[in-house]
């Protein structure tokens, strides 16, 4: 776990200036998987980094756990909000100032292991329901940014997507209702890396992390070829 965390924060740091974390130092945890229990307080806090906790996840589809569809850009709260609810939020943040909070959108499947799609029905309506949606969820959740981890994309192409996700964390941020925005995109042979490249070109100097999915590799990879995975990301 301990190399893990070393290898991710450090790609997270390859894109940051670094006035942004105060002294360089950041760590950014998802959390919230329902049915883990997992609480903010059973993560060590180091007040000497800047911790970033990313709630996992907020989904434009509905939240029926029985059959959740989509939802053209009206996301909806996918967390354990048993645990991770705003006033604990609140309560972190007064204890703990070099802490901020982040929402993730989409991720790889529902509770009923539905694949998360990325379909909007029109551009001007998904962006225009998204950040509608996510604004009122950033403001009850007292939270400071989004995160895009989208890993499926139903045919939609990677302008589509690079327009609605660019426009949404535009908007969001020229309304200042987020200060920060990440992408998690990962190695794969599919859509996964054009579509972020494609947003990267368009939008990237309103991106101010890349959380590169460096624990999809298998746990025998060695340090060298892990080096070697960074510097390749890094050139994208």
């Amino acid at each position: 776990m301990e190399f893990y965390i070393k290898i991710y924060v450090s790609l997270i740091l390859l894109f940051l200036p670094t006035s942004l974390c105060g002294n360089g130092k950041l760590l950014r945890e998802y959390i919230g998987g329902e049915g883990l229990n997992v609480k903010f307080s059973d993560v060590p806090i180091n007040e000497n980094i800047e911790v970033h906790f990313i709630l996992s996840f907020a989904i434009d589809y509905t939240s029926s756990a029985s059959f959740p569809s989509p939802t053209n850009g009206k996301f909806n709260v996918f967390w354990d909000t048993q645990n991770l609810s705003p006033a604990d939020v609140l309560e972190i943040k007064s204890k703990h100032k070099n802490v901020k909070f982040a929402v993730s959108l989409g991720g790889d499947v529902t509770g009923d292991n539905t694949a998360v799609q990325f379909n909007p029905s029109s551009v001007s309506s998904w962006i225009s329901n998204a950040v509608s949606s996510l604004t009122e969820i950033v403001k009850q959740y007292h939270l400071d940014g989004i995160d895009i981890d989208y890993e499926h994309f139903d045919h939609s192409n990677p302008n589509t997507f690079a327009k609605c996700i660019g426009e949404l964390i535009l908007q969001l941020k020229q309304k200042k209702v987020i200060s920060m925005a990440s992408i998690a995109p990962f190695e794969d042979e599919g859509p996964v890396q054009s579509h972020n490249k494609a947003l990267w070109r368009k939008y990237g100097r309103f991106i101010d992390y890349v959380n590169f999915q460096l624990y999809a590799y298998d746990r025998s990879t060695s340090v060298k070829r892990f080096l070697e995975y960074f510097d390749t990301q890094a050139s994208n």
